[in-house]
């Protein structure tokens, strides 16, 4: 039986994630709690084998008054937390860095591999890669430190990019034919990924994808026919979306090129269990 404490309890990743978990209560204990305030500071870690942190500023933000409180809450808040896990006797410390620490999507093929440099473009991936930084001198045998660096996560109910191309799915008669290539990473194979994480008891930086990568307009056009409908696919647009591109970031993430090699994200224990088609119809339909 292992006991895991996860932080960031309402977040999008901490509720799917325990609710994984718990589908084997004779494997685990699973307690998540807030770490806004200083109230978490006042509580002792040493029931736990395993804290798996979640909480933390999710997504990008170009508004300079945000940055200091980008690294308060990704990487001071991250250090403290596993300092004090260490210190509590806690065995290992999960946390969820992510893809955004090599910096953004970008209009050429960008494939990152073992001997890419981390090389953020905002304060949201330094502050991660800072975290990073902060907690990797703490591993030791008896503190294995995991650091996750995930691609885009999708699924029921999920945030950022992917609800605003299933709404274009759902909507548009038409979608821009861009050839592009994306990393994804479904909820569920992350979770899963965290298990044996979890299982193995393992240590080190690890780069989990799901086995496909991602053209946009093929997965737009996927979710259409999840629903029923047939969206026309067309590079008539293509010239100016190019050129919106160099200007508009969003366009940038939603065209843009951003993959792991795939031997990356190899594990010796299988953790893809959706494949892009059923990960669709679990977002869409159930």
């Amino acid at each position: 039986m292992k006991r895991v404490l996860i932080t960031g309890k309402t977040s999008y990743i901490g509720i799917n994630l325990k609710n994984w978990l718990e589908e084997h209560p004779e494997k685990y204990q699973v307690d998540a709690i807030s770490v806004r305030g200083d109230l978490w500071k006042e509580e002792s870690f040493s029931e736990y084998d395993v804290i798996v942190h979640l909480a933390g500023i999710a997504h990008v933000s170009a508004d300079p008054k945000l940055e200091e409180l980008y690294y308060k809450v990704n990487r001071d808040l991250t250090i403290e937390i596993a300092e004090k896990a260490k210190l509590d006797g806690v065995k290992q410390f999960i946390f969820l860095s992510s893809i955004i620490v090599y910096g953004d999507s970008s209009r050429e093929k960008k494939v990152i591999n073992e001997d890419t440099i981390p090389k953020p473009s905002n304060f949201y991936g330094d502050s991660k890669l800072q975290a990073e930084k902060g907690i990797l001198p703490l591993n030791e045998d008896d503190f294995k430190v995991v650091i996750i660096r995930p691609p885009m996560i999708y699924g029921k109910d999920s945030k950022g990019n992917y609800p605003k191309l299933a709404k274009a799915a759902r909507k548009l008669p038409f979608f821009p034919d861009i050839d592009n290539q994306r990393s994804m990473l479904h909820i569920d194979n992350l979770c899963e990924f965290i298990k044996v994480m979890i299982d193995n008891e393992e240590s080190g930086l690890f780069y989990p994808q799901n086995a496909e990568y991602v053209k946009t307009s093929e997965m737009v056009g996927l979710i259409a026919e999840v629903h029923g409908r047939r969206i026309v696919l067309t590079r008539i647009f293509n010239p100016i979306i190019r050129l919106m591109g160099v200007k508009i970031g969003l366009i940038n993430k939603v065209f843009g090129n951003l993959v792991y090699d795939q031997k990356m994200s190899e594990y010796k224990v299988d953790y893809r269990v959706r494949d892009l088609r059923k990960s669709i119809e679990l977002t869409e339909l159930e």
